[in-house]
């Protein structure tokens, strides 16, 4: 399968603008990426700070903040690392999965798809948890 990019519209976090940049589809990814300074100016501040294991298998450090944005026309509430200058603009698997889009690599498109759930209702459930 081939790289393909597509445009992440990246609302403010007081919703009165927003700013479209272009990023690589990259499911290997957890978290989409953008530039730590696009989500300053957004007013997108850090809540947490996590680690994050890049290819090469060494370890690193990442501020995350809560941000919208709008892929592939589908509005969703994400979790986007603070990427440094430089870095790549990424769109992660959980943005992709919270917007309900799944990559088609044939044609290099994103493509929508449904939510999955255990069952209709409250019956079938099973209670795992072993007794005390």
């Amino acid at each position: 399968m081939g790289t393909f990019s597509c445009p992440i519209e990246v609302i403010s976090a007081d919703g009165s603008r927003s700013e479209t940049v272009d990023a690589l589809v990259d499911t290997g990814s957890t978290y989409t990426c953008l530039p730590a300074k696009l989500m300053h100016e957004m007013g997108i501040v850090p809540y947490r700070r996590i680690q994050s294991e890049l290819a090469d298998g060494s370890i690193v450090e990442d501020d995350v903040g809560l941000v919208h944005v709008r892929v592939d026309g589908v509005y969703t509430p994400t979790i986007a690392i603070f990427a440094d200058e430089g870095a790549p603009t990424l769109l992660g698997a959980y943005t992709l999965e919270g917007a309900l889009l799944v990559v088609d690599p044939v044609r290099q498109r994103l493509a929508p798809t449904h939510a999955l759930k255990m069952s209709k209702g409250s019956q079938g459930l099973v209670n795992d948890r072993p007794s005390d």
